[in-house]
């Protein structure tokens, strides 16, 4: 199941049956789950930690060293959970010393052509970034999030679940769950509706998440009005409690 012209180094495991393609380079400290399957030409570096049923496709650099000029050979990771796809040219790097030492990602997603996931970045489960997403150091990203192609997040912005964030759209500012974002810089321009019914929100959840909204972004409220308004209503509906939680954590401002 190991191309004869890939070079794996013998400090890696490799799982039960892994599929590594020709000219692939797997490198020290390296754990590969049981069914993933490595494409031609991908280049895999550790210390990285990789789950089951992954699938990478062609050029991908995977746990590389990270880009930041801080950066100075440090013992950081990578850890990747499982049943995620990995397109054409996807990179992402490892962590910093700076933060946790720790880029992470969750389960079930897709990250399509030439994503790019910078160090320290922390996604969460059943996300998609389309063509040439890129995610600089430290954003965190929520559960379910989307990103159209060519979208790109400020280093620490933060993504909270069920996000729609437009292609080519450029975010400086937080992200709250449920919002779709679009624009130059990012505006807030409704919630996920869509996605939401599609993931079995009922009515009445749905209807408690654009009460939310109104309240955050049509009238007038600070955040700090808007988060007062919501917390009774929190407390009641569990979609409304989500926005409450990311809104009480925010540092860096949302999107407006």
């Amino acid at each position: 199941m190991i191309h004869e012209t890939a070079i794996v180094h013998e400090s890696a495991k490799i799982g039960n049956n892994v599929k590594i393609g020709p000219w692939t380079i797997v490198g020290e400290n390296v754990e590969i789950g049981d069914d993933c399957v490595i494409a031609s030409h991908v280049v895999i570096n550790g210390p990285c930690k990789i789950g089951q049923g992954n699938r990478f496709f062609q050029y991908g650099s995977i746990g590389e060293e990270c880009q930041d000029l801080k950066y100075a050979g440090e013992n950081t990771r990578l850890e990747i959970g499982d049943n995620n796809v990995f397109r054409e040219g996807v990179t992402i790097h490892r962590g910093t010393v700076q933060d946790q030492g720790l880029t992470k990602i969750g389960s079930n997603s897709l990250f399509m052509v030439n994503a790019h996931v910078a160090h320290d970045v922390i996604i969460g489960d059943n996300c998609i970034f389309a063509n040439n997403a890129t995610l600089a150091g430290h954003v965190h990203i929520g559960d379910f999030v989307i990103f159209g192609g060519h979208a790109a997040i400020h280093q620490f912005g933060k993504v909270g679940s069920h996000a729609f964030v437009a292609g080519g759209s450029v975010i400086i500012k937080d992200i709250p769950p449920y919002v779709m974002a679009s624009g130059h810089h990012a505006k807030p321009f409704g919630i996920n509706s869509e996605g939401l019914k599609r993931r079995g929100f009922d009515a009445e959840a749905i209807k408690a998440v654009k009460r939310a909204y109104r309240v955050l972004f049509r009238q007038g409220n600070t955040v700090a009005e808007a988060l007062a308004a919501l917390e009774e209503s929190a407390n009641e509906q569990p979609s409304v409690a989500l926005f409450t939680e990311f809104l009480k954590t925010n540092e860096r401002g949302i999107i407006r």
